[in-house]
């Protein structure tokens, strides 16, 4: 691996675009270890195991280190039932694979941390990938970021809206690579819809049924208040977010259904398809400009105290309005003046049959292409080029959720200034948008 005491890390990785072209990287196209992309993946759960296996998939791309504040369990399972997770668990799937290779690399050197700042400040990586729990996102990113590495994140981006905020502007100031996992958009059915509607097939677009999963109506495992495993720091684990009774119903999957952690399943998933939304029509960089929260029911447990049912409804310059629902099919179904088309994983389709073809030639105004998320990350990392998923565009498409709960603390629809990022004439509003405070000695500023 090289290092920043040899080499300027950004300009070596421009260099090596032109030396390793993506066009050429395949599986007897391995390069040498020297001008691989060195990653850290922080956070190994499910999604980070995912992550970790399409990483490692990438034939230039090397991972380094694998961090963790359990080093191993086996998510929601009983012990020993299906795959094992956790910082050891992930070591070991590293070595294993490398292990089968005869292409210089050095099996056994990868090292497992439990502190992510340990990962972030060794000179030799190059791109974090964070796949922890959502309170973790920005704190994990922005350590990251200020020590000079690219940033893989999953959605949503960040847990709270003013920390969605820091992070799109420090990868700006920082002229950074970030890919949030938003990986739909380098899917062609999701991309083909997004083609279709900019091109005018369905004509001038009026409303959009933006359909989510429904929340955890009752605790999805043991309530049962209980001390952690001895596996997990859980201390660490909850960080800057307030240190609840740790019971299984709300730890490895289950999480995101308290506010401390997750914003629930809301929040999972309109990272997703109110994203593709977005994408369609043009707003990557803007928003809604009135969000109101309607009908939303609370699990009758204290578990949890994120949405079952919920709805929001939004409104955008030019006529346009969308539901937010957990009502709708899940899904994206955009509905024009002369038609419309529906998308979800794994199906499209349209009020006219034939535009839902992929042979189907949407016309001249196309989107940014990329074929798997992964690949278009390692990509831009070496082109210095801006990911099909960056991080404002994460920050927006999630925006209005952060919205929709004020909305609903509030009782009263919000009038929203995109452009300033702010609530028109409600400063008890702006000031909830804010919120979020951080467990000591936790803080956002490092």
């Amino acid at each position: 691996m090289f290092t920043k005491n040899t080499v300027d890390r950004r300009g070596f990785l421009a260099t090596a675009a032109t030396i390793v072209p993506a066009i050429a990287v395949g599986r007897d196209a391995r390069p040498a270890p020297s001008e691989r992309i060195s990653i850290g993946v922080i956070g190994l759960g499910s999604r980070g195991f995912n992550l970790l296996d399409e990483f490692l998939g990438q034939v230039d791309a090397q991972i380094v280190a694998v961090c963790d504040v359990d080093s191993f369990h086996y998510r929601d399972n009983p012990w020993g039932k299906g795959r094992a997770f956790g910082r050891k668990a992930g070591q070991q799937t590293v070595d294993k694979h490398y292990a089968k290779e005869k292409s210089g690399t050095i099996t056994g050197a990868v090292r497992a941390y439990s502190d992510f700042r340990e990962v972030c400040v060794r000179d030799d990586i190059d791109a974090v990938i964070v796949a922890t729990p959502d309170h973790w996102h920005a704190l994990c990113t922005l350590e990251a970021l200020r020590a000079g590495k690219d940033v893989y994140c999953e959605k949503p981006v960040t847990h709270f809206f003013h920390e969605g905020q820091r992070v799109y502007r420090e990868v700006a100031a920082r002229k950074a690579v970030f890919q949030t996992g938003s990986q739909q958009r380098s899917d062609q059915l999701f991309r083909h819809a997004a083609k279709l509607v900019i091109n005018g097939h369905i004509g001038k677009v009026q409303h959009v049924e933006v359909g989510l999963p429904p929340g955890y109506d009752k605790p999805m495992g043991d309530g049962t208040v209980q001390q952690p495993p001895d596996s997990i720091d859980y201390d660490m684990w909850c960080g800057p977010s307030p240190k609840l009774p740790y019971m299984r119903a709300r730890h490895h999957r289950w999480w995101r259904g308290h506010r401390a952690f997750g914003g629930g399943v809301l929040m999972d998933w309109i990272g997703h398809h109110n994203d593709i939304t977005h994408w369609a029509l043009g707003m990557d960089r803007s928003g809604p400009s009135k969000v109101e929260a309607v009908g939303w029911t609370i699990p009758e447990t204290s578990v949890y105290n994120t949405p079952h049912q919920y709805e929001i409804q939004c409104a955008y310059e030019g006529g346009v309005t969308t539901s937010i629902a957990s009502r709708h099919a899940i899904g994206s179904k955009i509905i024009g003046a002369d038609g419309w088309v529906y998308v979800r994983r794994g199906k499209l389709d349209a009020s006219d049959p034939r535009l839902a073809k992929l042979e189907f030639n949407c016309g001249p105004k196309k989107v940014y292409q990329s074929t798997n998320h992964a690949r278009n990350f390692l990509d831009c990392v070496r082109s210095r080029k801006e990911c099909v998923a960056p991080a404002e565009t994460a920050h927006r498409s999630i925006t209005p959720g952060h919205l929709g709960y004020i909305s609903q603390a509030l009782g009263r629809a919000l009038r929203w200034d995109s452009k300033h990022e702010q609530v028109v004439g409600d400063d008890e509003a702006n000031k909830l948008l804010v919120s979020g405070e951080y467990r000591k000695p936790w803080k956002l500023n490092g």
